[in-house]
């Protein structure tokens, strides 16, 4: 009786030891991601905005100095406290996920904390600014400008998908 009490200790001190670990990997990921994104923003804000367009690929991709109030393509652009609260609620909603231990799969989780990290950068520029820096512009194919945390949300929800297929569903509780 005792061996098995021991056993069962162990086993989850290696499981408290594991999930301490994973969550100090989610907030090194986190802190990088936000970092990034701001940094990229900080220089847009210095350096593209007093210029407004730099072309790197001419006819292709530039960096072009925008301030949106709304979401993709300035939907519900001036809405700003909406992409507040909403952007909580996800990032409250992601944390609950990722702590509950209903992602299986650790691709699955790393989706998650991509998408958090974006979510946090942008919320960082809602917040503090009233409007989120895009500077990353495709337009040759007209699409919409970008910035890091906006490829860290898609890449993240894109892996998320994956997984899910990848694991016919079952990578949530």
């Amino acid at each position: 009786m005792k061996t098995m009490t021991m056993m069962t200790t162990s086993s989850t001190t290696m499981t408290n030891k594991r999930t301490f670990l994973e969550w100090i990997g989610y907030a090194l990921m986190i802190f990088c991601i936000v970092g990034l994104d701001q940094f990229t923003k900080y220089l847009s804000l210095t350096d593209l905005r007093p210029i407004d367009v730099f072309d790197l690929w001419p006819g292709v991709f530039r960096l072009n100095y925008e301030e949106n109030t709304g979401a993709a393509f300035s939907m519900l652009s001036g809405h700003t406290w909406i992409f507040i609260v909403l952007t909580v609620l996800l990032c409250s909603f992601l944390v609950y996920l990722l702590s509950k231990g209903s992602v299986h799969s650790a691709i699955g989780r790393i989706a998650l904390v991509f998408v958090l990290a974006g979510g946090i950068g942008n919320l960082i520029d809602r917040i503090f600014r009233g409007f989120v820096v895009d500077m990353f512009d495709f337009y040759l194919i007209d699409f919409a400008v970008f910035n890091v945390a906006d490829v860290f949300v898609c890449c993240g929800c894109g892996l998320f998908i994956l997984a899910f297929i990848v694991s016919k569903g079952e990578i949530l509780d």
